[in-house]
């Protein structure tokens, strides 16, 4: 069965629009781009025809962050005729480790304005449509439809199944990369009957907190150029039909080893999806899916990544890995008491800190993250003290238990595992601080250094 606005073209050979059409209905090089593209054209399997294919095509690429980078300069080098980015994140210092398309000169601007600049540098031959926005489920069937292929440089699980969703309701290939620490994963999903989705792989996602962001869990700065590379190469043989793309398969690479691993994939006929008898045939509320928003929530927006990384990345856990950014850890509301707990709330907002500390309250105020991140910013100046999280169980004796004690990170995650941990100890008025230190930052104090 085709989906609404489903291609009819050739199954893992590259995209219908154009891939089977008649090299008279491309369009033609000019004397600049067949220079350009030159390398490209000596090339048997691409040649003329595959060229004029690329210049046809309107890719979509998903963050301009550590995925995006390399798989747009590259896109763009290869003379994809469209290119479009979707992105709503500014540049920050924090990017510069990976994300390649942009430099010290561009922090603080929006990386769409940053990436159009450096890519029109690159080929003004490809023209640019930059999408700043969210990608929600209001907005993507619009967006995507204008494109052949999307390629996903999301960090985070909503903006992962909403794409893929979008994909199957659309008949569109996408594109799909992660990484985390030392390890990145590929492959190409949806597009027609015969291939899985992300949702054949993944059904559900897993429960807010298992797998780690980037900015939690760290990631080697070249590990991004290798997967979005990757990406940008599906890409390219989707829309030229040359080669076998990745449908089907998922590649699974190991940096610290240099090893690669393909597990073999099948289309799920119980999917919700993309299966037989679908269930899911329009979006939906991806946060709520994914379990970082509440049920009753009104909001349908999936980032295209967070403040901290768009586009950067992804979770791999265990041998199939999982793929996507860590979602928001959300345990429970502020106000509610944690199991174990007897009474005094599991968590605190950063105005009640505030507020708290300003009128003079006993508050003994821990921070878990490592020593290289306060030194990039740190509460010390509210009587923070730091006890990095691998050291908590040994240091338990500083922490007396029966002072209020509120535990903060970066966002809010990683604190969130030690008060729990402390409160099964005894430590019943321990409390995590909502968000971390990134919180506090946008609500209480700016000149605090987000990172």
């Amino acid at each position: 069965m085709r989906r609404p606005g489903e291609s009819a073209g050739l199954p893992g050979k590259g995209v219908g629009r154009f891939a089977s059409a008649s090299p008279t209905s491309l369009p033609e090089l000019s004397a600049d781009e067949a220079l350009r593209y030159a390398r490209h054209m000596v090339l048997a399997e691409v040649g003329e025809t595959g060229q004029r294919r690329l210049k046809a095509a309107r890719v979509l690429v998903v963050g301009a962050g550590g995925l995006g980078s390399p798989a747009s300069l590259y896109l763009a080098a290869a003379g994809v005729g469209t290119l479009g980015l979707v992105d709503f994140d500014t540049v920050d210092a924090t990017n510069l480790q990976r994300q390649v398309l942009y430099g010290e000169s561009d922090l603080g601007r929006r990386k769409l304005d940053a990436a159009r600049d450096r890519l029109q540098d690159l080929n003004p031959h490809v023209r640019l449509v930059l999408h700043g926005e969210r990608l929600t489920s209001g907005n993507a069937l619009d967006i995507i439809a204008g494109y052949d292929v999307v390629v996903d440089g999301s960090d985070n699980f909503p903006t992962r199944y909403l794409v893929n969703d979008a994909c199957v309701l659309l008949g569109k290939r996408y594109v799909y990369g992660s990484i985390l620490r030392f390890e990145g994963q590929l492959s190409v999903f949806a597009g027609d009957d015969a291939a899985p989705c992300y949702r054949c792989l993944f059904r559900q996602p897993p429960p807010p907190g298992l797998v780690p962001s980037c900015a939690e869990g760290g990631v080697l700065g070249v590990l991004p150029g290798v997967i979005g590379s990757l990406q940008a190469l599906e890409a390219i043989k989707l829309v030229t039909g040359v080669g076998e793309p990745m449908v089907g398969r998922l590649l699974v690479f190991d940096a610290l080893r240099l090893r690669w691993r393909e597990i073999r994939l099948r289309r799920n006929p119980g999917c919700p999806v993309c299966g037989d008898e679908p269930t899911v045939t329009e979006l939906i509320d991806y946060d709520v899916f994914c379990g970082v928003a509440p049920a009753d929530s009104a909001a349908t927006a999936a980032g295209a990544g967070d403040a901290g990384d768009a586009g950067d990345a992804a979770g791999t856990a265990g041998a199939a890995g999982v793929a996507g950014g860590r979602p928001v850890a959300d345990a429970g509301t502020a106000g509610s008491a944690s199991p174990g707990g007897v009474g005094v709330p599991f968590e605190i907002e950063v105005a009640e800190l505030k507020e708290r500390l300003d009128a003079g309250e006993a508050v003994d105020l821990v921070d878990v993250r490592e020593p290289f991140e306060w030194r990039i910013a740190n509460l010390g100046e509210h009587g923070a003290r730091l006890i990095p999280m691998g050291q908590v169980a040994d240091r338990r004796g500083e922490l007396d238990p029966e002072r209020e004690i509120v535990v903060y990170c970066r966002s809010g995650a990683r604190s969130e595992d030690v008060a729990r941990e402390l409160r099964s100890q005894g430590y019943d008025r321990v409390r995590n601080l909502r968000g971390g230190i990134l919180e506090w930052a946008e609500r209480v104090d700016p000149r605090i250094r987000r990172y």
